[in-house]
């Protein structure tokens, strides 16, 4: 068996910090992939290749069959996390304390899922190899997109779910009932990785599109419009968990001026996804661009106001603005990333120069688009010609 799946990035779009507050946030998916290939093979051995953070590491079956637990139940039950199996699997990987880097979170989900999804049966040998488009620890997903390919790539190995592909696809994307499945052994991976998630990132890799957020209710949004954006990462590193709790202070503090400003940030979610179903619906025009845009520069002014600002975000938003373009942050702020959005009819050139200016601040800067597709399975000649001759290495 030889398996490549795909996973998209995400990115907010509107309500960040508010929804931590029971307000609307739209999350995104990027089109900025995480690809995975799954071979069968018969060495005996697990392998797995994720050459983007330098980590290529095998174990013999034996060694794997007796770290599962007598607990292992069926193969294709989504439960809590089995307590049992995570202690053992991070006295196996040697992580002792609770910090993990990339390299011990990357191989803990894995191993968690491979043992949980195949413990309780025949345990084949296989190689996974790994490759991303999207930076680590910069807000996009990434974790989340290695987790929903992951449990895409095992579920269909161990025959848990089916191919999609039909002869002579090229693309193959998973009914709703197989997406829920997927969806909720990425959860698993993400619980692993980050403890208490959201649900919203491997939910955005899952089905991709536009999901609503609100109140811990994950609603896809079926229909969204193609945009194409800037998508820019500062650098800046930040912690999440203070930037909440910053603007939690704030809230505390002045609850008759920052309640006003996440109602209006409420009210923008809501008046974005409402302009975003109306270009599915209707002939997209410039006046959908203009509204989307200024939706975009108040929800930067509020962001700022909450505190989640950096000067980093100032510049990016007054280097694309010098070209007549429209950005935000996206995420935790305090640095991280930042969207801008492109028209249909911004010209290559001036795309060109905003992203050589925003090198020249010492940025990373891709040309992308949101509200691609979620996983897929792909065809060997559906997968960019560079990226399957990544993987094709292992």
């Amino acid at each position: 068996m030889d398996c490549i799946v795909s996973a998209p990035g995400k990115a907010i779009l509107h309500g960040e910090h508010a929804v931590v507050h029971g307000k609307v946030a739209l999350a995104v998916s990027l089109n900025l992939r995480t690809y995975l290939r799954l071979k069968v093979t018969t060495t005996g051995k697990v392998c797995v290749n994720l050459p983007n953070i330098d980590t290529f590491l095998s174990w013999d079956l034996s060694e794997l069959k007796q770290l599962i637990p007598a607990s292992c139940g069926k193969r294709e039950e989504v439960k809590r996390l089995d307590a049992e199996l995570v202690k053992r699997l991070r006295e196996f990987v040697g992580v002792t304390n609770g910090n993990l880097d990339t390299c011990n979170m990357a191989t803990l989900a894995f191993l968690y899922l491979y043992l949980s999804l195949f413990g309780s049966g025949e345990m084949p040998s296989l190689t996974v190899s790994v490759w991303s488009e999207l930076p680590t620890g910069a807000g996009l997903g990434s974790s989340a997109a290695y987790s929903v390919c992951l449990a895409a790539a095992l579920l269909c190995a161990s025959g848990a779910i089916p191919s999609p592909l039909k002869e002579w696809d090229q693309t193959g994307r998973w009914c709703q009932e197989d997406l829920e499945l997927i969806n909720s052994w990425a959860f698993q991976g993400e619980m692993i990785i980050h403890g208490n998630p959201s649900g919203v990132d491997n939910a955005v890799g899952t089905w991709g599109g536009m999901l609503r957020f609100l109140a811990g209710k994950i609603i896809p949004l079926s229909r969204v419009p193609l945009l194409r954006i800037l998508l820019t990462n500062t650098k800046i590193p930040r912690s999440t968990k203070v930037l909440v709790a910053r603007v939690k202070d704030k809230i505390n503090k002045f609850p008759s001026i920052m309640t006003p400003v996440l109602d209006s940030v409420d009210a923008i979610s809501c008046s974005c996804e409402r302009v975003l179903l109306e270009m599915t619906c209707e002939p997209i025009t410039g006046e959908h661009y203009n509204i989307l845009e200024e939706l975009i520069d108040i929800n930067q002014h509020h962001l700022n106001v909450m505190g989640v600002g950096h000067p980093a975000l100032d510049t990016l938003c007054r280097v694309t603005m010098a070209q007549g373009l429209h950005s935000k942050l996206t995420g935790a702020g305090g640095g991280g990333c930042g969207i801008t959005l492109l028209r249909p009819e911004t010209d290559s050139s001036i795309v060109w120069r905003t992203m050589q200016d925003l090198q020249d601040c010492g940025f990373d800067c891709w040309e992308t688009s949101i509200g691609g597709p979620g996983v897929q399975q792909h065809a060997s000649l559906s997968v960019k010609e560079e990226v399957l001759e990544i993987l094709n290495q292992f």
